[in-house]
């Protein structure tokens, strides 16, 4: 179970409810037909590329950190990883996870806090789950911690910029209607913060690249039901910020909805809800890497770049 270390009065060291997204996220475990919530995880790009990318073809050990049902194990074959190890903060995920030809092992453990000696893991792994962490860089430090020398993280997360309008159209109907607001869309990372963060970590060879998938829906209403309903809670998404608002007065959703329509609508009458991912790959560092060249040793100059096109053209090299 997850430590205690979390409570209304941590203030900005710990935006998050642990206990209850623990909870939200074994009641999503539990629902019929879960697959059907796993819309966002499958726009989330093919894991077997970013796995090409790294130019390794197997990994002995694989850590899957905030797991959920398995769905990256999925996306995995027994030639890629030969054992993989998930982790969830969940019990009624783990034990209802998909099944796959990888030779698994479930355990209930904390992102924050992962129970594995240094040096285990070849390959570290996970899709949408650490923006509900409370201290980021600590799991960052984690999982560089547990990773082998020369192992590499691949990592996906909701960004900065999610749900930026309903997130608008809530925090204008609110002042509006009731003469201030209180977040209904939990925290997110910026991306301009995610590369030092990783460095800071211990992570090299750094690649950071964002993404956006929008979906669109009828009015703010279909997203409204969808975010606290049939989807996203399925996915064990709900807001879980200590300072979240139990609820919305009707006349503050009409005005919302309206707001949302005016300044986002589309030309047919849907609204767009956008979903910014940030995938993420860094390295740890071992003796075999390739080093930067030393500092004075190049011998073209950035200069005669604008010079290659006239190259070309001639026919020289």
């Amino acid at each position: 179970p997850p430590p205690a270390g979390a409570s209304p009065g941590s203030g900005a060291l710990n935006p998050f409810d642990r206990r209850l997204k623990r909870k939200q996220k074994n009641w999503a475990a539990l629902q019929a037909e879960p697959a059907k919530c796993d819309y966002l995880r499958e726009e989330v790009r093919d894991w077997r590329g970013h796995l090409e990318c790294c130019g390794q073809l197997t990994f002995p050990l694989a850590l899957d950190v905030g797991s959920g049902r398995g769905y990256i194990s999925q996306h995995l074959t027994k030639e890629t990883v030969e054992k993989l190890i998930q982790v969830d903060i969940a019990e009624n995920a783990l034990k209802n996870a998909v099944e796959s030809e990888i030779p698994t092992v479930r355990v209930v453990a904390d992102e924050e806090f992962l129970p594995f000696k240094a040096d285990t893991f070849d390959l570290v792994v996970s899709s949408l789950s650490l923006h509900w962490v409370n201290d980021l860089p600590k799991a960052f430090r984690e999982i560089h911690q547990v990773l082998k020398p020369d192992g590499v993280f691949i990592g996906a997360m909701f960004g900065g910029d999610t749900l930026y309008e309903l997130r608008c159209s809530l925090q204008l109907a609110e002042l509006e209607r009731e003469g201030g607001f209180s977040p209904h869309v939990s925290p997110f990372t910026a991306v301009a913060d995610l590369g030092h963060l990783l460095s800071r970590a211990g992570f090299n060879t750094l690649t950071v690249d964002t993404d956006e998938i929008q979906v669109n829906y009828p009015g703010l209403f279909e997203v409204m039901e969808d975010l606290q309903g049939k989807y996203i809670l399925c996915m064990g998404e709900s807001n879980c910020s200590w300072n979240r608002k139990p609820l919305l007065h009707r006349d503050t959703m009409l005005a919302a909805a309206a707001i949302y329509q005016e300044m986002y609508g589309n030309s047919d009458g849907s609204v767009p809800a956008t979903f910014q991912i940030y995938y993420m790959i860094g390295w740890k560092y071992h003796e075999s890497q390739a080093k930067p060249a030393q500092r004075g040793s190049a011998t073209v100059s950035f200069g005669d770049l604008a010079k290659i096109e006239g190259l070309l053209k001639t026919g020289k090299k």
